[in-house]
């Protein structure tokens, strides 16, 4: 099959170059998908594309015209696909249900515990020889009441990690977990009990039309004023200037995100040579001081990359006997 992996980004070539094991004829492109980067898909029976991609209709339309029979997403979300558009063009999508939920619930910590520890702050403080505590202040988490939304693969590692700091666990979720509640004394709410009572709140939840902006200034106007924030899931389920103004006000506390709504085309690529990227949002998520923010970088592990380019392949080898895979999405 001769396939183009739009969005490849350099650390991900040798293990999709592995993965085929000189099966398929693949060509490697940085150039994002969209309506105007769909013409090079012309010649090619499927694409891969990654969660900045736009696979909308009018792409998916002109990916049809292209030739292009399949695409393999190398990502578990696909928020970024039409799915209905698809099936109805007869091009057959598949994903990568899972690969290290372990990747992204320890970098979900990782962004916590850096909020909370003052480690950016630090971190600069040393390097300008400045050794002073007065601004470093933390918390303990220990004994804390730790809210995750969302109980899914991801929030089952995050409820893990945090039972090992010792923390009350508290959740939300349209499916209950009684394993999580058996062996970590999790305990299900109400949405708006889970934001009333956590002191930190993770959000695990996939971006969806009930999900979409789900954190609003509503909600937020309940949450405890010592409440963080870690959204690991997509920038959209939370309304950022919602959660900067509730930081200003003293609403919350603090937020911590490896994602932001408006990700697409900024995150991935390197714009430190080009002028100001215009968005005054995204300026003062990366400048506040009670705000961590990272480059959707949670999935980057060896062991999470390894397995997004095996399933990313497979899904293609499937296809290219006439088979189906159970990764299909319609």
């Amino acid at each position: 099959m001769k396939l183009l992996i739009y969005s490849a980004k350099d650390f991900e070539i040798p293990f999709i170059q592995e993965a085929n094991k000189n099966n398929h004829d693949i060509t490697f492109i940085e150039e994002r998908l969209t309506s105007k980067s769909a013409m090079k898909s012309l010649g090619y029976d499927g694409i891969s594309i990654f969660s900045a991609d736009d696979a909308s209709s009018l792409v998916l339309e002109k990916l049809k015209d292209f030739g292009v029979k399949f695409i393999s997403l190398r990502s578990t979300g696909y928020d970024n696909i039409n799915l209905f558009m698809a099936r109805k063009l007869g091009i057959k999508v598949g994903h990568v249900p899972k690969y290290s939920p372990n990747a992204i619930a320890e970098h979900a910590v990782a962004l916590l515990m850096a909020l909370n520890r003052k480690l950016l702050i630090s971190h600069q403080q040393l390097k300008d020889y400045n050794f002073l505590l007065g601004n470093l202040m933390g918390f303990d988490v220990h004994e804390k009441t730790v809210g995750i939304l969302g109980t899914g693969r991801i929030g089952s590692v995050i409820t893990q990690i945090m039972h090992g700091f010792g923390c009350e666990l508290i959740a939300h979720d349209l499916e209950l977990s009684k394993d999580l509640a058996r062996n970590f004394g999790v305990q299900y709410k109400s949405l708006n009990e889970l934001v009333k009572q956590s002191d930190v709140l993770f959000i695990s939840v996939p971006l969806n039309s009930e999900t979409h902006h789900l954190i609003d200034w509503e909600l937020l106007s309940i949450a405890k004023p010592n409440l963080v924030i870690v959204n690991i899931a997509r920038g959209a389920i939370v309304i950022t200037k919602d959660v900067i103004r509730a930081i200003e006000t003293k609403r919350i506390k603090g937020y911590a995100a490896d994602v932001y709504e408006k990700e697409h085309g900024i995150f991935f690529y390197d714009h430190s040579e080009k002028e100001s990227l215009k968005d005054p949002i995204l300026q003062e998520l990366i400048d506040h001081p009670k705000i961590v923010l990272t480059p959707h970088q949670a999935f980057v592990t060896e062991e999470a990359i390894a397995k997004i380019a095996e399933t990313t392949l497979y899904n293609f080898n499937r296809w290219e006997i006439g088979q189906d895979s159970e990764n299909e999405l319609n």
